[in-house]
């Protein structure tokens, strides 16, 4: 009986199939039918046509069976048949019949172990036929199962028709083997009856599909993409700015074979870095150097301004304030420069100032420290008490030309420098723009005066200096606003309201909406605009604010002296374009909070067009303030830890009161 045993696990590490039961009626039909017949004595010895060496081994294998085995044993004639045509298959590889072999062993320990017989005999064969070879794996019987040509698979057997005849040799050994494997099998699965039932492999009944080249999930994002979760932002910018910020996406990504998806490029979030990958043709072309709007790879491009604006409008926040010279400086300066509607800071502030403070200095490093390290301050001028700041976003500092300046003094005195004009130009992408902040003379009669400071400044301006001009073609020589683009014009222009202080006051104790409409009806600036007489082209936004001089200092009332002023709109923002609708104000006010001057702080916001331009115009290269931006942001910092300390001080520090 060991030696039954012994020869049984041989022959079951060589060739799987699964019989349990009466599978061995299934075996001798399919498989051992062709190759076996009984004795006619009926003394259930089976006997084989072929060589002798097999037909005596396995008639002595046979003679070992139970008795009761013998009796469920039924053989078949033979009968004959032609052999196949070829199959034009690759001849099977020996690792390939190793991992067959091997294969077809695991199966059939699978199958035998299955207690509620849910794999049938003939499958564990299927399978094993359909299931690819993993190459250069080792199999535990490679080393026993080569020599024996009665250990062939099946699968070999099939490729070569010359084994396939009556009485072919090798076919007989291979039958052989398959009947003693079953026979072993069935007698080892007395020994794993008691083990743990294991599943046959479940193989897909056709292929899986190919994958397509979209391998992109939300686990494998690539980098310098976001996802569609913030989608909204695209439209709540729209509805309240007229602007996505969205400077992140870039189309040519999409045509050249990278895997992406959607939530790889309709957002602004990322784990990775945010930066545009950078083709190597990009690099090497060098066309935008010839000044094409279209070169590919220009820095002011029209690829590039796309990247940064995708509906290529910036936003700008321009102010003036009349701070009287005082040396004192408000505490907190985010009402003026970050007011809370919009809920985003702007591309640009360009801030102006009249009869500035003593030190010019500490007013930018306040500008510096209160707009953060998100800005740096692009360019900064003077022309007496004049003072002009231009601070940009710093991602944008590369997009902009060379910055000049020049000054117009229309007091009679040069030397004395209160009242004149400075101007600031440059290039932001292939849209110039030119900022003048002025101080007109003053005076409630003196229209004519202002008048002429106006005509002064626009004729004595010497700008552009080096910076080509966008357009020439619509450019005056007798005029510095026609030769830009987009023009600001800002200051304390002294325009007042031809009316006595009692009206004024009685007209702004009324309804606030009705009563400014009532006083801009006698404002002089707004009925010579009307005229044509000053400010040729120019618009103005509608003013919503109450008149931002003259207060007392650290009030909210107006002129209580002896002089009793009428209060005026004299701080006004003006703006001009070469293109209609190029500018759209967004918002026009004041900032009644800053109480150091009797003059109130007045900003506008806008929204402004930018077209692309040419690379071959003086770039500013990324010019800036480095030491202002260095000394604003430690400034910042060290403030913020003041007011935690402060803060933190007051928490612990308790009184407590008997009564």
């Amino acid at each position: 009986m060991s030696s039954l045993n012994g020869f049984s696990q041989h022959s079951g590490t060589c060739v799987t199939q699964r019989a349990e039961g009466g599978a061995v009626q299934d075996l001798q039909a399919k498989k051992a039918g062709k190759a076996a017949r009984k004795d006619a004595s009926g003394n259930g010895v089976l006997t084989f046509e072929g060589p002798p060496r097999v037909d005596t081994f396995i008639n002595e294998t046979l003679k070992l069976l139970p008795d009761e085995f013998k009796a469920n044993v039924k053989i078949k004639s033979i009968t004959p048949r032609p052999p196949r045509k070829p199959r034009l298959e690759r001849a099977a590889s020996l690792d390939e019949k190793n991992w067959r072999r091997w294969r077809r062993f695991r199966s059939s320990q699978e199958s035998l172990t299955d207690p509620n017989e849910t794999s049938s005999s003939n499958g564990s064969l299927q399978d094993a036929s359909l299931t690819s070879p993993i190459r250069g794996r080792a199999t535990p019987c490679s080393q026993c199962c080569e020599p024996d040509s009665l250990h062939s698979s099946p699968d070999a057997s099939e490729e070569s028709p010359v084994g396939k005849s009556k009485g072919s040799t090798s076919e007989l050994g291979k039958r052989a083997s398959e009947i003693s494997s079953a026979f072993g099998g069935l007698l080892r699965g007395k020994a794993f009856a008691g083990g743990k039932p294991r599943l046959s492999q479940i193989m897909p009944a056709r292929p899986l599909p190919p994958m397509e080249l979209n391998v992109a999930s939300h686990t494998l994002r690539t980098a310098n993409k976001i996802d569609p979760d913030f989608m909204d932002y695209q439209r709540y910018s729209q509805h309240k700015f007229g602007r996505v910020s969205n400077s992140l996406s870039d189309s040519r990504l999409h045509g050249d074979g990278i895997a992406y998806d959607n939530c790889s490029t309709d957002s602004m979030k990322s784990t990775f870095s945010l930066l545009t990958p950078i083709r190597s043709k990009d690099v090497r072309s060098r066309s935008y150097l010839e000044g094409s709007l279209l070169a590919s790879g220009a820095l002011l491009g029209a690829e590039e301004l796309s990247r940064y604006f995708p509906d290529r409008n910036v936003g700008i926040f321009v102010a003036t304030w009349n701070m009287q010279g005082q040396k004192e400086l408000p505490e907190n300066l985010d009402d003026f420069l970050l007011p809370t509607d919009p809920d985003f800071a702007q591309d640009m502030y360009v801030i102006g100032v009249q009869e500035g403070c003593p030190d010019r200095r500490e007013w930018e490093i306040r500008l510096q420290e209160t707009l953060g390290p998100h800005y740096v301050m692009l360019y900064s001028a003077a022309h007496g008490v004049l003072y002009m700041s231009v601070f940009i976003r710093r991602d944008l500092i590369w997009f902009c030309s060379e910055v000049e300046y020049a000054t117009v003094t229309t007091r009679i005195v040069s030397q004395i420098k209160t009242k004149g004009a400075l101007g600031v130009c440059f290039t932001f992408f292939g849209t110039s723009f030119l900022f003048i902040t002025s101080h007109f003379t003053s005076g409630d009669s003196k229209v004519n005066e202002r008048k002429l400071d106006y005509n002064k400044t626009i004729q004595a301006l010497t700008l552009p200096k080096v910076v080509p001009d966008t357009n020439p073609y619509r450019s005056s020589s007798g005029d510095v606003t026609t030769r830009f683009d987009e023009v600001f014009w800002f200051g304390d222009f002294n325009f007042r309201l031809n009316k006595d202080r009692e009206t004024v006051d009685s007209i702004l104790n009324q309804d606030p909406e009705t009563g400014i409409s009532k006083l801009l009806a006698y404002d002089q600036l707004t009925s010579e605009m009307g005229r044509g007489s000053i400010f040729k082209g120019f618009q103005e936004a509608d003013i919503h604010f109450r008149p931002s001089y003259k207060f007392d200092i650290g009030k909210d009332s107006y002129d209580t002296t002896s002089k009793q002023r009428t209060p005026s709109y004299t701080d006004r923002v003006v703006f001009r374009s070469r293109y209609r609708d190029d500018i759209q104000a967004v918002k026009y006010s004041s900032c009644p909070v800053i109480k150091t001057s009797d003059h109130r702080p007045v900003f506008a916001l806008f929204r402004v067009k930018v077209r692309p331009g040419r690379d071959n115009i003086p770039l500013a290269a990324g010019q800036f303030d480095r030491e202002l931006y260095l000394i604003g942001i430690k400034r910042r910092i060290t403030r913020e830890l003041q007011n935690r300390r402060q803060q933190k001080d007051q928490k612990s520090s308790s009184i407590c009161s008997i009564s």
